[in-house]
Order: C-alpha cells, then structure tokens, then sequence
C-alpha cells in the first residue's frame, strides 16, 4: 500500500509513488521551498537497528552530494521527518533501463549506453565511493536518450556493518542477487564488483535474459559463484566474438582475472560503440 502519497516530509510533497524496492520506496516529490519537482527516496527505518544509523547515513549522503558527473544523478539533500530518513535527488523524467530488456538488443546501441556510465563508475571509485546495485532499475533514461546511473552508494548508507567494517564490506543482504559478484555475496564490495554487476547488466541488454536464475536470492548468488557463465553465443550465435569477449572477461568469478579497473572496461565498450551484429541468425533461450 502507498502510505505516504499526498504527505509532507519536510518541505517535500510526495506526489506519487515511482517505485518500490527492498530497501526503500521512491517517490516523485514537489519541493516548495524552491518550487521545483524532485525525486525522494524513502528508506525504511527498520532496515537498520544501529542508534548510530542516523548519523552514519547523514555522513554518507553528504558524501554522495559531492559527486558531480553527468551521468550520476545528483544527490540534492538529505534528511528526516518524524524518524523517517530520505535522500532527494534530481527527477529525471523518462523510464529506466529495466524497462526496455527483454529481448536482445543490438551489442553496439548497448554498448554506446553503457559506456558512459562505466565513465561514471570510473569517476566515482577515484572518489573513493562504490556503488554497490548496478543494475537496470537504476540506470534512468532521459528523454533526450542519456543513461544516467541512480542510487549511488545508497546500499552503503543502508549497510550496518560500514561503520564498523569500513569501505571494503557491506551487508550481505544489500544489493540484488541477480547483478552482485561473487565476493559481494560473501560480503565484500570493492570496485570489482561494480565491474562485474555492469558487466551484468551488458550481459543482459544484449542476450535478452540474465546469467543466472533461482527459486531464492541465495540459490542465486551462490550459482554466481559456483556456476560456469552461460556462453553469450549459446543464446544469440550471431552475437560478435569481439562482444562476448568482453562479457568473459568482465564477467569472470575471481576479481584478478577481470578487467584491471573501471577505465579499462569502459574503453572496451566504447570500442564495441559500432560492432554490428549480423543478420539472419534468431536469437535462442531468450527471455521476456
């Protein structure tokens, strides 16, 4: 049920909601101080038993507010009203990613989507910030057709081992099993696991269907550590072999063995920009 539509958080509005997710709700919001539309995400307070958390996630938002990229979107305040906390962020009006998969996409439209938000990846591990849940719900689409990457270090603001265990961990329940790498599931975020997730999510655009599947979140991650990655060829044979191996190579189970960084896996996109797919070959085991 959307119980806070029609509510005050302060001086936002909540007009509608947008979304809902396991660890917070998004709605659209009016800020009437400064008389514009904004983006509110509201977390759910019983995530987090720690005293501390209010602070610890004051401390956090403050952090992300200092990203500036253009394709991050901005984190614009941060707080909480009646003990309920909230980051606001920039509206961007249009739909996400996840909204368009389904079917497999051409490898070099893909490619030149998410290159830029590799960049973005790639600007924020130089800040020393994580994202920790790459994924297509939060990769939003303007209406001019720029990607922009959502969300960022929000799981590290729900985490309740970060001010305990410092940047290298989180919860093992933050973040989503289908798009987490196998040392996230054991615990550890590092920029690796950005890289894998985004390799993911690549893997998804252009095959039509994600890697891994399961009756539970657990039986998800542990096929992401244990389970050879399906060939991307296996599923769409006419895919380019210069696609696939940059999919191997990302998507690969021990951090060493994939790309170096961030930097490098972006330069790999941008050199798959205008790979074209041959035609003639249907697609197999896609999903819908």
């Amino acid at each position: 049920m959307d119980s806070l539509s029609g509510r005050s958080l302060g001086r936002y509005h909540l007009l509608e909601q947008l979304g809902e997710g396991g660890m917070a709700t998004v709605y659209k919001a009016f800020d009437t101080r400064l008389e514009r539309t904004v983006a509110i995400k509201v977390i759910r307070t019983d995530l987090d038993q720690d005293p501390q958390f209010l602070s610890r996630f004051d401390r956090e938002a403050k952090a992300l507010a200092r990203l500036s990229h253009p394709q991050i979107v901005h984190v614009l305040d941060a707080g909480e009203s009646d003990g309920i906390p909230f980051v606001v962020m920039d509206f961007v009006k249009g739909g996400t990613l996840k909204q368009q998969l389904g079917s497999p996409m051409d490898p070099g439209s893909a490619a030149r989507m998410l290159a830029p938000i590799a960049r973005a990846l790639e600007y924020a591990h130089t800040q020393g910030i994580i994202h920790r849940d790459v994924k297509p719900a939060n990769i939003l689409l303007s209406e001019d057709g720029r990607a922009m990457l959502s969300d960022f270090g929000i799981a590290k603001l729900l985490d309740p081992q970060a001010s305990a265990t410092g940047p290298t961990m989180t919860g093992v329940g933050i973040g989503t099993p289908d798009y987490m790498a196998p040392e996230q599931g054991l615990g550890q975020a590092t920029p690796q696991t950005d890289l894998y997730a985004l390799g993911v999510v690549f893997y998804e655009m252009v095959t039509g269907r994600r890697p891994y599947a399961g009756d539970t979140p657990i039986a998800v991650l542990l096929k992401h550590a244990t389970d050879p990655l399906p060939r991307p060829r296996d599923l769409v044979p006419n895919l380019p072999v210069e696609v696939e191996r940059v999919l191997l190579r990302a998507l690969a189970k021990k951090p060493q063995d994939r790309y170096p960084d961030m930097a490098a896996l972006a330069t790999a996109l941008e050199g798959l920009a205008d790979v074209t797919q041959p035609q003639g070959t249907r697609p197999s085991g896609s999903e819908g």
